[in-house]
C-alpha cells in the first residue's frame, strides 16, 4: 500500500497534492491519500474522484493549523499502524519542514524534491536533479518501507491523474496527537503575506527577463498578464534589480511552477530559471536572438522583439 499524504489549508486543497497522487500512481499497487486537518471533509470529497483505494480523513483539533511536531505526531502513528510500504507527499514549503522529522522518527529512508520515478532491478529508483538540473541522479532508497518520497512541484501534471469509476471510500480516522507535546505556537501571518502570491498555483504565467531592458517596460508584461488573467513573474536578475518583488521570482532561488501555459519575455532560458518551469504544460518565448536556449524548451517561439510583439498580442486579446 502506497501514502499520499495531501495538503490542504482552511478547505483549499494545494493542487500539489494532485500531482503527488499521479506520482503514486506510476509507483503502482493500491493507494491511500492522507489529509490530516481539523475539518478536511471537503478536501477528502474531492480527492476521492481519484483512481485510488481509499481516502483517510485524519482528524483532531490540534492539526486546525500547521505545527511540525502535531503533523509528525499524527502522521507518524498512523504510518506505524497502517505500515504502508511508501509515503509520498508533494514537495511544498510545508512538508519541507516536517518530511525530515517524520521521517527521522520514522527511522525511515527519505528521498526528497525528486522528478521522476524509473524501475530498478525489480523497484524503483527517484531521479533527483543534481547541480541545479545539471545532473539527474537515480536513487534507490535501501531497507524495509516505509521509503518516504517528496516530489518537486510540476514534476507530474495534474491532468495526468486517473479518476475512478466511482468515488473512493472515505474512512475516518481520529489522529493520536499529545496537544501538550506540541511545542511550536502557531501565529497570524505577517500583513504583508496578504500581498505575497503562490506562483505554484497559477494556471497562467507572464515572465520578464533581462531583455524587458528597464523597469519602466514592466508595465506592457503587466498589461499582457492582465489580459491573459495571469500572474506576473520573472528570471532572478529582474528581481535582483528590485524591478519585481522576489516573491516573483521563477528558477532555483526562487518558486517552481507548473502552469498550463508560460509566457517568456525576454528570457535567454538560463538552467536556473529553467529548473523553477520546466514542467510547464505549454511554454511560448519571445527573444529576439533566435539562438536563446530557451527555445530548446518552448512549444512556440517567436523570434522578434517584445516590445512589437506583446503590444500586437494584447490588442489580439483585447479584440
Amino acid at each position: 500500500m502506497i501514502f499520499v499524504i495531501a495538503e490542504q489549508k482552511d478547505g483549499t486543497l494545494n493542487r500539489a497534492s494532485w500531482e503527488a497522487v499521479v506520482a503514486a500512481q506510476q509507483l503502482g499497487g493500491p493507494i491511500t491519500i492522507v489529509v490530516p486537518g481539523a475539518s478536511v471533509a471537503g478536501s477528502a470529497s474531492e480527492l476521492a474522484a481519484a483512481d485510488v483505494a481509499g481516502v483517510i480523513a485524519l482528524e483532531h483539533d490540534a492539526l486546525s493549523a500547521y505545527t511540525p511536531d502535531g503533523f509528525v505526531a499524527a502522521l507518524a502513528a498512523l504510518i506505524t499502524a497502517e505500515s504502508p510500504s511508501h509515503v509520498v507527499l508533494p514537495h511544498t514549503y510545508q512538508t519541507r519542514d516536517f518530511a525530515p522529522k517524520l521521517a527521522a522518527r520514522l527511522k525511515a529512508p527519505l528521498a526528497a524534491d525528486c522528478v521522476g520515478v524509473k524501475a530498478y532491478e525489480g523497484g524503483q529508483a527517484f531521479v533527483r536533479l543534481m547541480f541545479q538540473g545539471k545532473v539527474n541522479a537515480d536513487v534507490v532508497l535501501e531497507g524495509e518501507g516505509p521509503h518516504i518520497v517528496t516530489f518537486q512541484i510540476g514534476a507530474f501534471r495534474v491532468d495526468a491523474v486517473k479518476k475512478g469509476s466511482a468515488a473512493a471510500v472515505i474512512r475516518q480516522v481520529a489522529a493520536e496527537v499529545d496537544r501538550s507535546a506540541i511545542r511550536q505556537t502557531p501565529e497570524a501571518p505577517f500583513r504583508e503575506a496578504k500581498q505575497a502570491v503562490d506562483l505554484s498555483q497559477a494556471e497562467r504565467i507572464v515572465s520578464v527577463g533581462r531583455g524587458i531592458k528597464g523597469e519602466e517596460h514592466i508595465a506592457i508584461a503587466k498589461e499582457l498578464a492582465d489580459a491573459l488573467h495571469a500572474e506576473l513573474a520573472a528570471s532572478r536578475p529582474i528581481c535582483d534589480a528590485g524591478w519585481l518583488p522576489m516573491e516573483r521570482q521563477v528558477g532555483s532561488s526562487g518558486q517552481t511552477v507548473a502552469p498550463k501555459l508560460y509566457l517568456a519575455l525576454g528570457i535567454s532560458g538560463a538552467i536556473q530559471h529553467v529548473v523553477g518551469m520546466k514542467g510547464t504544460r505549454t511554454i511560448v518565448a519571445i527573444n529576439k536572438d533566435a539562438e536563446a536556449p530557451i527555445f530548446e524548451l518552448a512549444d512556440y517561439g517567436i523570434v522578434g522583439d517584445l516590445f512589437e510583439v506583446v503590444p500586437a498580442m494584447i490588442a489580439a486579446l483585447k479584440a
